[in-house]
């Protein structure tokens, strides 16, 4: 594991510094840490980011938080323009920010807050116009919705092996059976071990999975047909209703906002 060196930011006496970098689709940072929190904005493209405790997708114009000093991968399905606020762990901590990483919302008010905040040089003053406009943006990120875009990881290592398997190639048409099997488990053992694990059932992950999958898939411009068929779904209809149940809207507006 390595740590990302962010320097001058890392130590600069302020809650909070904004940078802006654009990636090419397909760019990875391997496992990593920072020493502050961070608060990855996708202006546009789609991030994935893997940890130890789970797998994440952000959506464009979507964000994650990764607290500080979690160990995380990220992957660029792009071309990725990310914005990121670093924010110190004194003011993570005021601002009730969860230890865990967590996908949320972005409000109109807090992209703009956004796009101001990556011109404003780290050494800002506090009690000047860009000293207040970042302690806005500071709360706004706080009132941000979470989305259920996560599929937690169990413990267990030969859960997790699966499961991380079935991360990579998601479909509907893997049953409770298929991964008891190859877990060597019996059929009882592994569905009460895997909510015990994970929260939730295999059930409701394996649809977490394929739905982080279509996420990253859609936000590329691939028409939901294709994702819904590959992913296992009945009919496309099916698959809109899933997506619309988990994340408020059809695939076409959600994309569209």
């Amino acid at each position: 594991m390595r740590e990302i060196d962010i320097d001058p930011y890392e130590n600069t006496p302020r809650d909070a510094v904004v940078t802006a970098n654009d990636y090419p689709h397909g760019q990875h940072f391997a496992q990593h840490t920072h020493q502050r929190g961070q608060f990855a904005y996708a202006a546009c493209g789609v991030i994935t980011v893997f940890s130890g405790q789970g797998n994440w997708v952000v959506p464009p114009q979507r964000a994650i938080w990764v607290p500080a000093g979690v160990a995380h991968e990220m992957t660029m399905a792009g071309p990725v323009t990310m914005l990121n606020t670093y924010i110190a762990n004194p003011a993570a901590g005021q601002l009730a920010l969860p230890g865990h990483c967590q996908v949320f919302g972005v409000s109109p008010l807090l992209r703009q807050l956004l796009l101001q905040a990556q011109d404003i040089p780290a050494l800002y003053d506090e009690t000047q116009r860009e000293g207040l406009l970042m302690r806005l943006l500071l709360h706004e990120i706080a009132a941000m919705p979470p989305l259920s875009l996560n599929a937690p990881l169990p413990n267990e290592p030969r859960l997790a092996r699966a499961c991380r398997h079935l991360l990579a190639q998601p479909s509907l048409d893997i049953g409770i059976d298929d991964m008891s099997q190859q877990v060597g488990m019996s059929r009882r053992t592994f569905t009460r071990l895997f909510r015990q694990q994970t929260g939730i059932s295999f059930v409701e992950w394996r649809q977490q999975a394929c739905l982080l999958a279509a996420v990253v898939r859609l936000g590329n411009g691939e028409p939901v047909t294709r994702v819904a068929t590959d992913l296992g779904y009945s009919s496309p209809s099916a698959f809109t209703s899933v997506f619309r149940k988990v994340l408020g809207e059809v695939p076409s507006r959600y994309f569209a906002q």
